[in-house]
């Protein structure tokens, strides 16, 4: 995988609402914004340049309104943050990741859906090998 552009914690509350309702002007963005955040009109149009140059959103223009939209998806984004977060932390390691999320106080709940999570893995893990073997 490429390496895609670190997105700040600021920006990501601007994607999450661009990937929620694309397109999206600046002043819907700042609408939604400004009053759970507090920040400026000018401080969220600063985040959506920062977010335009690194070429994670695009825009459109139709008269004079701006309409945003995004040029990574979702899934892109959090698997990038998740393989950055595993390698600065826990060296790569995935299973010491696990291992220190599973010394946590878990509910029942939670681990039977731990279960059913890696149950399904492994199912489709099985059934992806007899595909390929076929």
């Amino acid at each position: 995988m490429s390496t895609l552009p670190k997105i700040s914690e600021a920006e990501w509350e601007i994607m999450k609402l661009i990937w929620k309702s694309n397109p999206i002007t600046s002043e819907e963005i700042i609408n939604l914004l400004s009053g759970r955040m507090m920040w400026s009109a000018q401080t969220i149009k600063t985040f959506i340049t920062r977010l335009i140059k690194k070429e994670v959103i695009g825009f459109e223009k139709k008269g004079r309104v701006y309409y945003y939209y995004p040029l990574l998806s979702e899934e892109e984004c959090i698997r990038s943050e998740n393989e950055s977060f595993l390698k600065k932390v826990y060296d790569g390691a995935l299973n010491m990741l696990f291992t220190k999320f599973l010394e946590e106080e878990l509910s029942m709940d939670q681990i039977e859906e731990l279960e059913r999570i890696l149950k399904d893995k492994k199912e489709k893990r099985i059934s992806d090998n007899r595909e390929e073997h076929k």
